[in-house]
């Protein structure tokens, strides 16, 4: 059918582009260790971007089994569009061939019976109940999907690419005296061993274990160690400031490479062609190749963002980071995100520590003033740790990645973003 719709298209005087996508899922909701509900879901259908006398049409459809007359008047009411439209039109990528990707692709996920995911998933229901100790309950999911998404466009573009995922989490509840609560979420390309799943209702339950001994932690201000999760919530603030789009319209506090943005020690990369990785593909989009972009060097800003729209507006390459589906226009967005990891092992820091926050899409992102809730910290003397939570995490967000003292050399890996521990300075209250 693609293949008619492209005959279509090339009859008419006009640039296009398609996006297709086709893909089923399963996932399996876990609560208070029992396997409570199932569902099966399937996905399909075509977005086509109509570029006409400098202005840009969009709509989509769903499905990819329609007669021709349908195609037609899918073509005409985009074209339509394009017409009346005031969204400027930047032109499409040409056909540059990526590299694959390695990884993105697993059989065993693809060919699972959803009978069998359906056992999995009961398999660890029943686990929970044995890990759990006392005073604790468990929740958690897992899920398993497979994607087909391609690109075609009118200067000669023509790509597809098939992938895999599969998510687990685990939501562990600390009941009586003061209650405690702990997470982890983790998602890959590959089927994973059932110790995987073990190891997340593990770490849950640790967590829950100390935010239901934690306190309220007194003022403090200086240096203090952000683990990957908490760190992440600060470099969110600062990637606002990448987006190309951001910069076009001067919502980014940048406005070109070469300005400072962090310390020395901190390099922030993005990079959608590691194998493997739930981030990756081999095009993005808009069906240009991936690569790896350095946004951070040693605290210099190197680049922004870009998608084939804003590369061309602000006069630069794009990076490949168009994100879509087939029912939207492509968006800038990130793959994965990796801070290097630096020379410092900060292990065995002892002081203040905060693992995880929550709040920043309260913050400013131009400023890059915030206030942020505590969901967890301790402080370690002498070895030991005493927990703390509900405190507020405040400060400048670029002030805190000017004063990062050190980055930690072993990393931890959540979903698509990489980054080892960080010391810097900031103030609790």
């Amino acid at each position: 059918m693609i293949d008619e719709l492209i005959g279509i298209l090339e009859r008419e005087n006009v640039e296009w582009e398609l996006y297709w996508e086709r893909g089923r899922g399963g996932s399996f909701r876990i609560e208070r260790e029992r396997l409570e509900r199932s569902q099966r879901k399937f996905h399909s259908g075509i977005g086509l971007r109509i570029g006409y006398r400098g202005k840009l049409g969009f709509s989509y459809i769903t499905g990819l089994n329609h007669d021709r007359k349908t195609l037609e008047n899918f073509v005409k009411r985009t074209i339509k569009l394009a017409r009346i439209s005031e969204v400027p039109f930047a032109g499409f990528p040409s056909g540059e061939k990526p590299r694959p990707v390695g990884g993105l692709y697993d059989r065993l996920i693809d060919e699972i019976p959803f009978e069998d995911a359906y056992a999995l998933a009961g398999d660890f229901a029943s686990r929970m109940v044995e890990l759990k100790g006392e005073g604790i309950t468990l929740s958690g999911s897992l899920a398993f999907g497979v994607n087909t998404y391609g690109v075609a466009n009118s200067n000669g573009v023509f790509l597809e690419e098939r992938s895999t995922g599969m998510s687990v989490s685990a939501y562990a509840v600390k009941e009586g005296g003061r209650a405690g609560t702990g997470s982890y979420y983790q998602s890959y390309r590959s089927l994973q061993p059932f110790e995987e799943l073990e190891w997340a209702v593990t770490l849950a339950i640790e967590e829950a274990e100390l935010s239901g001994a934690a306190g309220k932690l007194d003022g403090y201000s200086g240096e203090l160690v952000l683990e990957p999760e908490a760190f992440g919530a600060i470099l969110g603030i600062l990637l606002e400031n990448l987006y190309g789009d951001s910069v076009y319209f001067g919502r980014s506090r940048f406005s070109r490479p070469g300005e400072p943005a962090a310390a020395e020690g901190l390099t922030l990369i993005d990079d959608p062609s590691i194998e493997g990785l739930p981030g990756s593909y081999s095009f993005d989009g808009e069906g240009t190749p991936s690569r790896r972009t350095v946004l951070v060097e040693e605290g210099v800003l190197k680049s922004f963002l870009l998608d084939h729209t804003y590369a061309s507006f602000l006069g630069m390459e794009s990076t490949g980071n168009a994100v879509r589906d087939f029912r939207t226009m492509p968006h800038i967005g990130t793959s994965n995100l990796l801070v290097e990891p630096g020379r410092e092992s900060l292990r065995d820091f002892e002081g203040v520590v905060v693992k995880k926050v929550f709040g920043e899409h309260t913050a400013n992102p131009v400023s890059g003033d915030f206030s942020l809730t505590v969901e967890l910290g301790y402080v370690v003397r002498n070895g030991e740790l005493q927990p703390f939570r509900d405190n507020m995490l405040v400060g400048n967000a670029f002030e805190v990645l000017r004063s990062i003292l050190a980055v930690g050399h072993e990393t931890v890996r959540r979903g698509s973003f990489v980054s080892p521990r960080v010391l810097t300075v900031a103030r609790i209250v």
